[in-house]
Formats: structure tokens, C-alpha cells, sequence
């Protein structure tokens, strides 16, 4: 899809800039698959593909390899970063040590707008389709909005906005993996419920159970995937 080609104006009136469109457009498009894992990211199929200068290019495209999605080599240039079952092991792992430190601090620094918050996202995410299509699953941006606003509402109290940040890399990491357990596992996997009982256990301040809840819910992507029987490549993620 283009992108709109804005002038020096939009982004003094607050509007996202070329670069920060182009950046979201490729990074929707590695996570949904369209750019799928090592398709070459040339400068010239990009600026034709998304209709902009190359600067916005390179920049989203240093913004991509910051976050892993995209990995460049010497002589070869930038491509979209591999997947692969040792990786998704590891990612996830490494999602349980780090996200259950700031699940515990969040609920122990827990108030009522805390509480609030948390059920009002719950809310809103459970309201909404988990798939933009009625037949099969696709990719709809308004549940990925939503979920992870609830993520972030659970995790957000913990005091520490390097540790969150540090979740949201994660997170932007799984999302390709999350992506193909949802194509594989919909419409059998009742994710409404998963938050359902993560709210409840959060909001109850029943530590154990919500920590149990977060790593089964976390881990399921793992577990569908290897039930797939699906074979990934090994990954050339490079951290």
C-alpha cells in the first residue's frame, strides 16, 4: 500500500512523518506475513512499493533492525529477519523470567484505578472481533490495538518504564509468532477466556495464579505452533 506523500506542514501540525508512515506499513506488513521471512528488503522495490524518497526508507528500515524484525549483512543489505522454533523458545523464555517480574511488582503496587483500567481494556478488547474476516482469520489491527493496551494495563503499575519498555520489544518480537498460531489455531482458541482469567487473577491479587495464568497464555503460541507440527526454519535473528 503507498503511502501518502505529506509535506514539511503535516509534521509541524502534529501528523506522523513519511518515515514514521513507511516504518509502520513495513513492520504491519513482516508481522502479517506479506514480507515474508529473508525476503530481500532493496531500497529500490521499497521506495517503489510504498511510493517515498529514500531516507524515510532507511530510517524505518534502522528502525526495524533495532527491533529485530529486520537483519542486515554486509554485501547483502537488509532483509526481513528469519523465524524459527529455537527462537520462538527462547523468545518465549525469555518473555516468562522478565514479564513475571513486572506482573508481581504491578499487582503488589496495585490501586483501584489500577484495577479500572485493567477491566476497561478487557472490556474493550473483548468486544471486538479477534478476526477482521467472518470466514477465516486475518489480521485486524483494532483487536492488536486492543490487546495490547490490555497487556499493558495488567504489566503497567510495576514502576519501572525500562522494564515496560523492555516487554514491548518482546512483545513486538512474538507478534509474527502470535500471527501464525492465531492463523492456526482459529477459531478453536478462546483468547476472550485466557484474559478473562488473567483479569480476574490480577485484579484478585492472587499472584501465583496470575503469573501461572500470564505463562500459559504467553506459552500457548509455542504450543500451537509445535502442535502444528509445522517445521520453521532456523532463524537468522542475530541479538
Amino acid at each position: 500500500m503507498p503511502v501518502k506523500q505529506r509535506t514539511s506542514n503535516d509534521s509541524r501540525a502534529g501528523g506522523p512523518t513519511i518515515a514514521t508512515a513507511v516504518y509502520h506499513q513495513i513492520r504491519r506488513d513482516i508481522i502479517t506475513g506479506i514480507l515474508s521471512p529473508g525476503f530481500k528488503l532493496g531500497s529500490t522495490s521499497l521506495r517503489e512499493r510504498y511510493n517515498v524518497g529514500i531516507s524515510p526508507v532507511r530510517e524505518a528500515l534502522n528502525r526495524l533492525a533495532a527491533e529485530k524484525l529486520v537483519c542486515f549483512e554486509d554485501q547483502k543489505g537488509f532483509h526481513v529477519a528469519g523465524i524459527g522454533s529455537e527462537d520462538l523458545a527462547d523468545l518465549i523464555r525469555t518473555r516468562f523470567w522478565i514479564e513475571e517480574i513486572v506482573l508481581r511488582e504491578s499487582i503488589a503496587n496495585g490501586d483501584d484505578a489500577w484495577e479500572d483500567a485493567i477491566v476497561l481494556a478487557y472490556h474493550r478488547l473483548s468486544k471486538t472481533p479477534r478476526s477482521a474476516s467472518v470466514d477465516s482469520y486475518a489480521f485486524n489491527p483494532e483487536w492488536e490495538k486492543l490487546h495490547h493496551a490490555f497487556h499493558g494495563a495488567i504489566l503497567g503499575n510495576c514502576g519501572s518504564p525500562r522494564m515496560l519498555a523492555y516487554c514491548d520489544l518482546l512483545a513486538d518480537q512474538a507478534n509474527r509468532y502470535r500471527q501464525l498460531a492465531a492463523s492456526l489455531s482459529y477459531p478453536n482458541r478462546s483468547e476472550s477466556d485466557e484474559h478473562h482469567e488473567l483479569m480476574e487473577a490480577a485484579i484478585a491479587r492472587d499472584v501465583e495464579r496470575a503469573v501461572a495464568l500470564h505463562h500459559a497464555h504467553l506459552g500457548r503460541t509455542n504450543d500451537i505452533v509445535v502442535e502444528s507440527g509445522l517445521s520453521l526454519p532456523t532463524s537468522n535473528i542475530s541479538l
